[in-house]
């Protein structure tokens, strides 16, 4: 097993929105304000358009060989220029199997955009087959190949009526799902400076994304029960070796 699962944390891009609805000159908050609520009066939902979210955490849990990690990518100070080439340059260097939740309908469109903006290369994930055969049928960018697995967009079939909640899925299946924190609540952290609590709250979120897609490698027969339980193990024993309270208290949650 050689997998890569991935997440993304985003605040409303307050420059854009500064210079897209002229508004220098108002701080950061007023500016999310004013963003949010156009696109409320637009469409009813404040949900901003892909384009216009900023990434502020990457993490990964990688499954490789015999061992298991998860990290978040750069660290606190991290610009989100550096972030993005790192986990770009992870996929350059390694060509990993990429594992996601909603990946393609939400973490890698923003991917797309800010790496754009940033001046970000990627010329192993963009790739189709003109460089290398191996990608013309099986790609990071095609919704039905499987160099990159969406969790979320398989198992509803890719029926939109059919898909379901990360921590819903997580909670049925037994794993801890969300532990007080939600992806609603990041522009709030942020701006109180919490940007730790934010990356814990990306490595849980991620967590549960891997623990999902081993059931998924167990259903499909990939994993047999005694594979299936190693796998547990290993990533059991890799948070208890890791010592950060947001990993014991995920841990403590699965009843680790």
């Amino acid at each position: 097993m050689h997998c890569f699962s991935f997440d993304i944390e985003t605040v409303p891009d307050t420059d854009f929105g500064r210079q897209n609805l002229g508004l220098d000159g108002l701080p950061d908050e007023d500016v999310a304000t004013a963003m949010t609520f156009k696109r409320l009066q637009a469409t009813g939902s404040d949900f901003l358009p892909l384009h216009q979210h900023r990434v502020v955490a990457i993490s990964v849990a990688l499954r490789s060989g015999d061992s298991f990690k998860v990290w978040t990518l750069g660290d606190e100070d991290s610009s989100e220029a550096e972030i993005i080439t790192r986990f770009f340059d992870g996929i350059e260097r390694y060509t990993p199997d990429l594992v996601s939740w909603n990946g393609s309908g939400f973490d890698l469109p923003v991917l797309h955009y800010r790496a754009m903006r940033h001046g970000v290369q990627a010329p192993r994930y963009w790739e189709t087959g003109d460089s290398d055969r191996d990608f013309k049928w099986n790609n990071y960018l095609s919704r039905y190949h499987w160099r990159h697995l969406d969790l979320m967009d398989v198992l509803s079939g890719f029926q939109p009526r059919a898909r379901a909640k990360l921590d819903e899925v997580a909670t049925l299946l037994g794993f801890p799902g969300k532990l007080g924190m939600s992806g609603d609540k990041v522009w709030d952290k942020f701006k109180a400076g919490a940007i730790g609590e934010i990356r814990d709250y990306c490595e849980t979120d991620v967590l549960n994304t891997f623990l999902v897609y081993l059931r998924f490698e167990h259903m499909r027969g990939n994993l047999d029960d005694k594979s299936l339980e190693k796998e547990y193990e290993l990533v059991r024993s890799t948070l208890k070796a890791a010592g950060k309270p947001h990993l014991d208290e995920f841990l403590g949650a699965w009843g680790g």
